[in-house]
């Protein structure tokens, strides 16, 4: 994500998937635990709105816009943890490996 973003103003922010598909709105943001830097997007979704958990990186902010590199279906199946809790080391290993992101370092 670009690192002049302020993750509060990420709130309320529309995002779309790689194809230009709404996945819903920015509900919450994850920092880092050991850096404190925005690590994950809570995305609240369609007409049965659950929150689906989006990596922010190496996603942009487009025209007052979040736009993340994965397709709808895939952020659609991400695990569900719910929100408003911490993600333990574990629920966040299986985020990466679910985005198929690099979990070294």
């Amino acid at each position: 994500m670009q690192a002049d973003i302020d993750p509060r103003r990420l709130i309320g922010r529309k995002v779309f998937d790689r194809s230009g598909a709404r996945l819903g709105t920015v509900d919450e943001v994850y920092l880092d635990d050991a850096t404190g830097e925005p690590e994950w997007a809570a995305v609240r979704t369609g007409l049965f709105t659950r929150d689906v958990f989006v990596p922010l990186r190496p996603s942009e902010v487009v025209d007052d816009t979040l736009r993340v590199p994965y397709e709808r279906a895939l952020v659609k199946n991400a695990p569900d943890f719910g929100v408003g809790r911490h993600l333990s080391p574990e629920q966040e290993l299986q985020l990466y490996h679910h985005y198929g992101l690099d979990v070294s370092g």
